[in-house]
């Protein structure tokens, strides 16, 4: 492992309680921060804010409920150790690594195959020339570009190179300006010295921090097979790490938007698929309240022998017709179809003033301030009955968690 001192204090500090962890006590002191403390405050006056604002004083504890995206990307770069402990140490009870691989077919932690452009400082090293696309400048009114794969270079060569926040600055006429553009709600201030993270490496670190495990096996930008591994063997080798491991199927939630894959593991690994969590989200067409427009509704989901199904937000949520954020017809047909619902991702989209952006389109007309993070979370808690949410910032579902007793 390649963890910094500090990491590695907090993994060993970690082990040694896990005795305890297991009963959801923490082994190391948790924090909530000011963040749900001031979404709290934001709420307009009603049940919702009285009922949190009476847990400010309560102490926080781990809880599954509350699913670290990425890890706590709002601050830290996601996928590294840095932003893992973050998400640790706010309570989490699952945490996440997306699954990709180089081109040596070792698997690493990155949301995407091909986003090593946005997500470290590639562009600006010696690999640049092993992108798929190096960086070109923004000229003549068309944006900068560049493009690179973690298929484009060994585990060896991912090793060297230094994650960031995920960004470009797409008007920037030199490598190391394209490293910009940090979007204004978040920061770099937790960049400098975060450390990448193998796929083997993240089952380490999050055993000792005593989560479980939910893993994303994200489709290639590369055509499969590749050199020889197909979309089988990529799947199998990812549930044969956390075999290797020790890793029990009941500590084990394996994600993936291909129906393909979760449908392999369901009949090749059924111990390990029986927790397969199908994720999906919504397409131009799609309109909540119209099962014409649903690839698979949840009962051919459910008929599958698919457990576990996890739709972005803005697909389980609806306003009624006095304007309140209400489940939508699809919730309600997943529940109807007897399929365990988690949702994503919380914390995501930045301040929600105007509306909230992607993950909050079906119920836009309610969204005007951050405090309606919360709004939205208990009608997924309460009337949806998600038994898990993604969250870029995990303590603001780790509070409401523990005050409503989830």
């Amino acid at each position: 492992m390649r963890y910094g001192l500090a990491a590695l204090a907090l993994a060993s500090a970690l082990t040694s309680g896990g005795a305890a962890l297991a009963q959801s006590d923490a082994p190391v002191p948790l924090s909530y921060g000011v963040r749900p403390f001031y979404l709290v405050d934001k709420l307009p006056d009603g049940e919702l804010k009285e009922k949190l604002a009476a847990c400010m004083n309560q102490t926080p504890a781990r809880t599954a409920f509350s699913i670290g995206h990425r890890g706590a990307p709002l601050q830290f770069p996601e996928h590294t150790v840095e932003s893992n402990l973050a998400a640790a140490r706010q309570g989490v009870g699952i945490l996440e690594c997306d699954v990709t691989f180089t081109k040596d077919k070792e698997l690493v932690c990155r949301h995407a195959q091909n986003d090593l452009h946005t997500t470290t400082n590639i562009v600006a090293t010696d690999l640049a020339e092993k992108c798929t696309q190096p960086f070109t400048p923004a000229s003549d009114g068309a944006e900068a570009a560049a493009e690179c794969r973690t298929s484009d270079i060994t585990l060896a060569e991912f090793r060297t190179l230094k994650p960031k926040m995920d960004a470009a600055d797409k008007s920037a006429t030199t490598a190391e300006a394209y490293l910009g553009g940090t979007p204004d709600f978040r920061t770099d201030l937790y960049v400098d010295d975060a450390q990448l993270m193998t796929h083997k490496e993240s089952i380490e670190l999050f055993k000792s921090l005593g989560a479980k495990f939910t893993p994303e096996l994200k489709d290639p930008s590369v055509d499969m097979p590749f050199d020889g591994f197909s979309m089988d063997d990529y799947a199998q080798k990812m549930i044969d790490e956390y075999k290797d491991a020790g890793i029990p199927a009941s500590d084990l939630f394996p994600q993936s938007f291909n129906l393909d894959v979760i449908r392999y593991w369901v009949e090749n690994e059924p111990e390990y698929g029986r927790q397969a969590v199908y994720l999906v989200e919504p397409d131009d067409s799609w309109d909540g309240s119209d099962p014409s427009t649903w690839e698979h509704s949840p009962a051919d989901i459910a008929d599958m022998g698919i457990n576990y199904l996890a739709p972005s937000i803005n697909m389980l949520v609806d306003l009624d017709d006095s304007g309140e954020i209400v489940p939508s017809d699809y919730a309600k047909a997943a529940k109807e179809a007897g399929l365990t619902l988690i949702s994503w991702s919380l914390e995501r989209s930045g301040p929600l003033a105007n509306g909230g952006g992607w993950y909050y389109n079906s119920v836009t007309d309610a969204i005007d301030s951050d405090s309606d993070y919360y709004a939205v979370l208990d009608v997924l808690a309460q009337d949806v009955g998600v038994v898990g949410v993604f969250s870029d910032w995990p303590a603001t579902v780790t509070y409401y968690a523990n005050c409503t007793g989830l």
